[in-house]
């Protein structure tokens, strides 16, 4: 056994062949030692454990007094050579330099490297990416995450995304930075819960992970687990689902943001115009940066966020985006439709919606919207408000009868219309024709049909697509698919953006809700996009256009708006606001970076809400449902003034070294390590690209 000896915290003991670090040592009651140890040597490296000395058969400290040197006996001080450019790759820098993550399988642009930057020059890393939608922000978290692990400050990494972007960003974190995450899905967290008890924490068991959100966010599941770990770094994707504190995502947020050093969040639509949901998010990087959530000046908030859009780096990355190719294609309704239209126009209800005036005019436009869609989301609302208003408990309110002979007498002339593709379906086939689409059958054909992405809000209107295309061109189940957020797991949602993102996949058009329209990167084989219905919220079309006009898109994205044109009078006006909302998108796009400013309510619902109201209330002058109120301004001034200047000095740095590159010090190494008896070492090729 080993003799009973104290060793101050900070020596380097040797048990059981293994090099250890001493964090701690306490006397035991039996009158020995037990040491805390954190490893540094081979498989222990990193790993924590408590030895109780006496049991040992040897624990050998380390004294720097008995180190003995030794004559370099090697061609040209080979090994010494070798052992101090050991100590130099394994020394971690100390200032704010970007030493490897620009080294990552990327486009390298200057902007990408900032919010690395500026996160190492403070005294914690932790920071707000802001950038627009398509800038690359998943790019720049692993930037980031790379130069952490680099300073030995990234051994514990957890990222929180949404399910969809789970697989997305697992892959690009490890293709581009080798970074390994393990996916927590459903399937992930059933493998781990077989391996370990069913009281281990999951969170100590797997040092780099990646969960969804929604699954972290169940209290009575992992909070506990939560309080009793720290991570060294914390990401939160799409950080604006939590900047509400009363939520249980922004409480789960909250626990993350103190249980961590480092804190990455990103987010493109970063506040919701009100001061204090801003102040929210920047107290989750510094508690104390905001006395007063409602009166802070850009003086609060410097340092602690990047915010760029298109327009600021457009100089440094010219070749990386290219113009849209952009139209809306309006289309004349047919007889049939227009006498939807009619009704639609005459329509009028006289049960209010849980009492509230503007009930009956809201649903109203409800019907309209629905009917923009499709004739199948229509009736499929229609279906819903009749079954509502018959299963109401008590006797019928007066009018309910007259209510529900209207949507009878609305449902057939929508039926009707149904029978036949309609005007805008018509016009989608004809512009697939114009893709290359043929009525050719068989998989050879149909491997050269390009790739389409179709928007709609109505699901009921995607399986009308579906069938519609299914029939006309011939294509089989694998070659039209919907994406939906009903009836998909976190893991068949995320096996179907990976495979829209392969070459050889057979899938060619992909027929989405706008739960893709939020961080999914559907670019690398697709450039063409439609948007078969319109939502009122320039928002979430910001959001749409952002999944195939993205930071490297190498194909001019063509975008086209279908939009139903109809005759009736009072209706063409009304809907006048669709072009106007097109156009101030384009201009959002081009001009300011964030369509969110447009109207200045970050929120899709609300903005929706907004044009909805306009449209009911006849308001015509449609450039004031696009003008933000004066408190957003100021709070955009605010931000504008808060944000981080771009750097003067180069970000890049290069470490000490002896050797001219990574590949010459791994083919010195062999050639010393080569046993003399079996002659000289392989002769290695050089790479054609220097590896550092």
């Amino acid at each position: 056994m080993a003799k009973a000896e104290y060793f101050p915290a900070g020596a380097r003991v040797v048990v059981r062949d293994e090099e250890w670090l001493v964090t701690r040592c306490d006397r035991v009651a039996n009158g020995g030692y037990a040491l805390h140890l954190t490893g540094l040597s081979g498989i222990v490296r990193e790993k924590e454990t408590i030895y109780l000395a006496e049991l040992e058969d040897r624990v050998e400290e380390l004294k720097p007094e008995a180190t003995t040197l030794e004559w370099d006996t090697s061609p040209k001080h080979r090994r010494a050579r070798l052992y101090l450019e050991a100590l130099l790759r394994a020394t971690p820098p100390t200032d704010s330099g970007i030493y490897l993550g620009h080294r990552g399988v990327l486009r390298q642009a200057r902007f990408q490297l900032e919010p690395a930057r500026l996160a190492l020059e403070a005294l914690r890393p932790r920071i707000l990416i802001a950038d627009g939608v398509g800038l690359g922000k998943t790019l720049e978290v692993g930037i980031l995450l790379s130069e952490l692990i680099r300073r030995g400050q990234g051994t514990r990494i957890l990222v929180v995304a949404l399910k969809s972007l789970l697989a997305q960003f697992q892959q690009e974190l490890w293709a581009r930075f080798a970074i390994p995450l393990v996916r927590l899905d459903s399937q992930g967290i059933e493998r781990l819960r077989r391996r370990i008890p069913a009281s281990r924490n999951p969170f100590t068991v797997v040092d780099k992970a990646i969960i969804s959100i929604d699954t972290l966010k169940d209290d009575g599941r992992y909070r506990h687990f939560l309080e009793h770990c720290r991570f060294d770094a914390v990401v939160i994707d799409e950080c604006h689902n939590v900047a509400n504190s009363d939520t249980d995502r922004g409480r789960l947020a909250a626990l993350l943001a103190e249980r961590t050093d480092a804190l990455i969040m990103t987010s493109a639509t970063p506040h919701n115009g009100r001061p204090a949901s801003f102040a929210t998010l920047v107290n989750m990087l510094e508690p104390t940066a905001i006395a007063n959530p409602d009166d802070y000046t850009a003086d609060d908030i410097r340092g602690l966020y990047v915010r760029r859009f298109k327009k600021d780096i457009r100089h440094e990355v010219e070749d990386e985006f290219t113009e849209r190719d952009l139209a809306i294609d309006r289309v004349p309704a047919g007889p049939a439709e227009e006498a939807v239209f009619d009704r639609l126009a005459t329509l009028k209800f006289r049960v209010l919606d849980h009492g509230r005036p503007s009930g009956n005019s809201l649903f109203r436009t409800t019907l309209i919207k629905a009917w923009l869609s499709s004739p199948d989301a229509c009736r499929e609302t229609i279906d819903t408000r009749t079954k509502t208003l018959t299963k109401r408990d008590g006797p019928r309110r007066e009018g309910t009868d007259a209510d529900l002979a209207a949507l009878a007498d609305l449902r057939i002339l929508v039926e009707l219309a149904a029978a036949a593709p309609t005007a805008k379906e018509r016009r989608l086939l004809a512009l697939l024709r114009e893709r290359g689409y043929a009525k050719e059958r068989g998989p050879k054909a149909h491997s050269a049909f390009p790739r389409i992405l179709i928007f709609s809000e109505r699901v009921a209107t995607l399986r009308r697509l579906e069938a519609l295309l299914t029939s006309e061109f011939g294509l089989t189940a694998e070659q039209v698919k919907i994406f939906t957020s009903d009836g998909l797991s976190d893991v068949e949602q995320q096996a179907l953006v990976e495979d829209f993102g392969k070459q050889d996949s057979p899938l060619r058009i992909l027929l989405a809700t706008d739960v893709a329209s939020e961080g999914v990167n559907l670019h690398f084989y697709c450039h063409h996009l439609l948007h078969f219905d319109l939502p009122w919220s320039p928002i979430v079309l910001e959001q749409r256009n952002g999944r195939i006009d993205r930071f490297g898109q190498q194909q001019v994205p063509w975008i086209r708006y279908l939009v139903t044109d109809t005759q009736h009078p009072s209706l063409q006006g009304d809907l006048r606001i669709l072009d106007v909302l097109v156009e101030k998108e384009a201009y959002a796009h081009q001009n300011l970076g964030d369509a969110a400013l447009l109207m200045g309510l970050h929120s899709p619902q609300n903005e929706e809400r907004r044009i909805a109201q306009a449209l009911e209330s006849g308001e015509r002058q449609l450039a004031l449902v696009f003008e933000p109120p004066k408190e957003e301004k100021d709070l955009i001034d605010l931000l504008l003034a808060g944000a981080a200047p771009p750097s003067t000095t180069p970000p890049c740095s290069a470490a000490p070294t002896l050797f001219p590159d990574a590949f010459d010090f791994v083919r010195t190494a062999l050639a010393d390590l080569a046993p003399r008896p079996h002659g000289p070492p392989p002769q290695i090729p050089r790479p054609s690209q220097s590896v550092q």
